[in-house]
């Protein structure tokens, strides 16, 4: 069984031959840390602030050295949205997002393209959406070959929405303020999802995630009421488009989805990630998921990775795989990615932990 069969029997709940290896990011910095503890010879390769989706050739050649070598069974790679650097710490998508740029991770968007409701009558994202937008993509997939599972991330209308408004707060204040404006940006937004999905298919991804957190650790961060109405109907869309392209697709979000788990399985995702392990239990959670959709994810990057020490990562590796893995439909990962703060000497252990003690007999 190669590894885009492992992926994939996993995602239809199926038992491979061993517990598949995913993982939803590797930070730039991160690939650079890892490449120097693998490669044989010194890496020159410097890492610059996260841009997801503006990565280097030479970056993407250490991230696809690092997958061949640690033998993980997908990649994930991010489509450009044209984000440039417009300051030292600032940068600027093709949409008119404005974004902090942190050295820790993740650009924080400060300022949206838009302010208020009559922003949103001139505004197109499906236009500036281009195919060359996605060329990062296809060099890995092209580089890597197609016996591996090839992931990308296409983000949820929820989270592309509220950064078209400058940060979660403002599209909050709307679900109460300018309900309409809501579902506008919801069409709008999606229907941007279904023509990246489009784009995707074309070249060969064979899964797409929904990277967009709904859920702190206590709750979801609005109410499972507000999730089916404003976000659920897009969500079956998006769904229903991926699996007539016959790609399959999983949902990504941080802390207790508990509340809307229901929801997910009536949407349709084939997968369920990351089982954040500060707030659901990946034992309960697999239980309740079998024959639904595949788990995803559970080793912990908030406190393990960053600063257990590989015995530490071992034998959390093991227990997890012992809860989650039999009969199949798990795939393993970090309970979110490795950003900057994860030990890359933590990583390796998790991988060599999976395929010591992953395979099924």
């Amino acid at each position: 069984m190669n590894s885009k069969e492992r992926i994939l029997t996993a995602l239809n709940n199926g038992q491979p031959d061993r517990v598949p290896i995913f993982e939803l990011l590797i930070d730039e910095l991160s690939v650079v840390k890892l490449a120097k503890l693998l490669a044989p010879e010194p890496i020159k390769v410097k890492a610059g602030k996260t841009m997801f989706g503006e990565e280097s050739f030479q970056i993407m050649d250490l991230y696809c050295s690092i997958i061949d070598k640690l033998e993980v069974d997908a990649t994930t790679t991010n489509f450009s949205v044209g984000m440039e650097t417009v300051s030292n710490d600032r940068g600027r998508d093709k949409f008119g997002t404005i974004y902090y740029l942190s050295p820790h991770g993740e650009p924080v968007p400060l300022e949206g393209p838009i302010k208020e409701p009559s922003d949103i009558k001139a505004f197109d994202m499906v236009s500036k959406l281009k195919p060359d937008d996605f060329a990062g993509v296809k060099y890995v997939i092209d580089k890597i070959g197609r016996n591996r599972a090839h992931f990308i991330n296409i983000l949820d209308p929820f989270k592309l929405s509220w950064r078209l408004r400058g940060g979660m707060q403002n599209l909050l204040m709307d679900y109460v303020l300018n309900p309409q404006l809501v579902h506008t940006l919801a069409r709008i937004t999606t229907d941007f999802d279904l023509a990246a999905i489009d784009i995707a298919s074309k070249i060969g991804v064979d899964v797409i995630t929904v990277p967009g957190d709904l859920a702190g650790e206590e709750n979801t961060l609005i109410s499972p009421e507000h999730y089916r109405e404003y976000v659920k109907p897009y969500h079956q869309e998006i769904v229903k488009h991926a699996h007539k392209k016959g790609m399959k697709i999983v949902k990504h979000s941080d802390g207790n989805v508990w509340p809307i788990l229901d929801d997910f399985i009536e949407v349709g995702f084939d997968g369920i990630h990351p089982v954040q392990p500060q707030c659901m239990d990946i034992g309960e959670v697999k239980k309740y998921l079998t024959e639904k959709a595949c788990v995803l994810g559970n080793i912990d990057c908030r406190n393990l990775l960053p600063f257990g020490t590989e015995e530490e990562v071992e034998k959390t590796v093991k227990e997890t795989i012992e809860k989650a893995a039999p009969g199949g439909g798990y795939i393993i990962s970090s309970s979110n990615s490795i950003h900057p703060n994860c030990k890359p000497e933590n990583y390796i252990a998790m991988i060599k932990t999976v395929h010591k003690y992953g395979v099924y007999k």
